[in-house]
């Protein structure tokens, strides 16, 4: 993707500008030997998607995961743990946002809930800087279904292919071009950081 062809930006939150501490937790709680394989199962999660779509209350996506997964703790106390999930910006993320912003227009695009945006992210000033906002309890819809990416295509002034996309999970990557975004898997600042002066958008 050239440079010149870039005309927003979207990040992915959790993972690329936000750390969040869930993976661990879950892979610990739940017995999975690795990563991919905790994001497969949470992403096509019954009860992860309806709370992520706003479409179930915070207790009955606690008591569904906590029997999905067969978790060894109370809904209560795994509620308790998910809300401190997101762990506050990743150091240089603002610079990033910042510098990015002053080139093409950002916006973000995550799966979240609302209880993590209401007790975590709202409070965090880097989420001001976006010039396009989509998160998926407020859009009913989440990654990586084309779905979602077809309503982000229909509101952004730009075709999709002029649009890069940065997340931090592959299926989610695919999934974005599949629908006709440019898009990159990066895990952190530093990999967004990287990607983006590959393609030209930053300067070395």
């Amino acid at each position: 993707m050239a440079a010149d062809a870039v005309d927003i930006v979207l990040f992915d939150l959790g993972g690329v500008l936000i750390e969040l501490g869930g993976v661990s937790v879950m892979r610990d709680l739940a017995g999975i030997g690795s990563d991919d394989e905790v994001w497969r199962r949470w992403l096509t999660c019954p009860w992860v998607r309806s709370f992520e779509r706003g479409q179930c209350s915070a207790d009955e996506f606690a008591s569904g995961v906590v029997s999905d997964w067969g978790l060894a703790v109370s809904p209560r106390r795994f509620l308790e743990m998910f809300r401190n999930w997101p762990r506050g910006p990743i150091p240089g993320a603002w610079e990033l946002v910042a510098e990015v912003r002053s080139i093409v227009p950002i916006g973000c695009l995550s799966n979240t809930n609302v209880l993590h945006w209401k007790h975590q992210f709202a409070r965090w000033p880097i989420l001001d800087a976006f010039d396009f906002r989509f998160l998926s309890f407020e859009l009913g819809l989440v990654k990586p279904d084309a779905e979602l990416f077809e309503e982000v295509s229909d509101r952004l002034p730009a075709g999709p292919e002029q649009v890069l996309f940065l997340d931090d999970n592959l299926v989610n990557t695919e999934a974005a071009r599949s629908s006709g975004f440019s898009s990159e898997q990066v895990r952190g600042v530093g990999e967004a950081r990287q990607a983006l002066t590959d393609i030209g958008v930053l300067s070395p």
